[in-house]
């Protein structure tokens, strides 16, 4: 098992408190990054049940199941053959147990699949189905001294292949070459499931999926975004390149978004709301005359996601949110978004402490 047991029984034992305080009797778990954070463990298909007293179950396709007891603590598991097999067993497993209301994570992640939910309705019409985001989100935004470990751990990945990487940036090079030489390099440093996107300008996508016939040009903008993972943790890093000499709006455009980062490491600390260092930025944009290029949004949190809340780009109601110690956070998410040279970006991923540690 890479995550301590009792750190994985602490978290599922405060989250059945939070569930009975809510009246909840029990929580289906199909989220790949819900159901590692109680398991310890990465597993395609997710399928965890959680009731508000009592073992957790997981639902794990059969001829698996030696393999999961093996790299997780979880010992209660009911194995399925097919997907109607999954959909009938755990719906059998909430009838036989008279569970009323059953917790989901309505999430933003590729798991959380609203057809899953559809056919839960659908078998369980007695059924009351709530969402349990918020609880899980306000656990999983603070981070324990093991999750910390391994978000340093991941940084340090993420800084190495960045240094290796930036190099080998030159005329006639296509995104995918890149990404290749990007995934290449983290998954011979440890990493299992890393994120790599490339955008070359001069048409600027953010968190471009790497695309074959896009080729380095000279005068244009190349960013490359990089999410390296170590023990299922994420650290996240940004930096661009320009392939010609700097200047015009293109010099312009880096020392904005270097202003705008070195405002963000200072004023991002703890107590402080994210709505508040925003004006701060926008202030730095209208002074290089480029607030219309900009992303609104600057940080989001780091850890078993990539990119995961408090999300300040997708989610206006996470700006309000005060700063805390123990969050991990990665900014100046938002690019600087300029046609026909592409996009300026500079992040790095730091937790929150008094002394605002850079991972990244």
């Amino acid at each position: 098992m890479r995550f301590p047991r009792g750190i994985l029984e602490n978290r599922l034992k405060r989250f059945q408190e939070r569930l009975s305080g809510r009246g909840i009797d029990a929580v289906m778990l199909r989220t790949l990054s819900g159901f590692t954070y109680f398991t310890g463990i990465r597993w395609l298909r997710p399928a965890l049940l959680i009731p508000a007293n009592g073992s957790p179950i997981a639902f794990i396709a059969s001829s698996e199941e030696d393999e999961f007891f093996k790299r997780t603590w979880i010992k209660n598991v009911i194995t399925y053959t097919e997907g109607g097999d999954l959909m009938a067993k755990v719906s059998g497993t909430i009838r036989r147990n008279k569970y009323k209301v059953v917790g989901m994570e309505f999430a933003i992640e590729r798991d959380a699949y609203i057809l899953f939910y559809e056919m839960f309705k659908l078998l369980n019409p007695n059924v009351k189905v709530v969402d349990v985001s918020s609880t899980l989100t306000d656990m999983r935004k603070i981070k324990d001294d093991y999750e910390l470990r391994a978000i340093s751990k991941a940084g340090k990945i993420a800084s190495n292949v960045m240094n290796k990487l930036l190099p080998v940036i030159e005329t006639e090079i296509t995104e995918t070459d890149i990404a290749a030489k990007a995934y290449n390099l983290l998954l011979r440093s440890g990493c299992e499931m890393p994120h790599v996107y490339i955008n070359v300008g001069p048409n600027p996508r953010i968190h471009a999926i790497p695309t074959r016939d896009i080729k380095v040009k000279k005068d244009i903008f190349v960013t490359i975004t990089i999410g390296a993972d170590y023990n299922g943790y994420y650290a996240n890093i940004s930096r661009t390149v320009y392939t010609g000499k700097l200047q015009g709006l293109a010099e312009r455009a880096f020392k904005c978004m270097n202003e705008l980062y070195e405002v963000a490491k200072e004023h991002t600390r703890v107590g402080v709301r994210f709505i508040e260092v925003m004006k701060l930025l926008d202030d730095i944009y209208k002074k290089y005359g480029l607030l219309e290029h900009r992303a609104i949004g600057y940080a989001h949190g780091v850890g078993l996601q990539v990119e995961e809340s408090p999300i300040t780009t997708i989610l206006p109601k996470d700006r309000f949110i005060e700063v805390q110690p123990r969050m991990s956070l990665a900014f100046i998410h938002s690019p600087l978004v300029l046609k026909g040279l592409g996009q300026v970006k500079v992040e790095d991923t730091f937790i929150i402490r008094e002394d605002g540690i850079l991972v990244t």
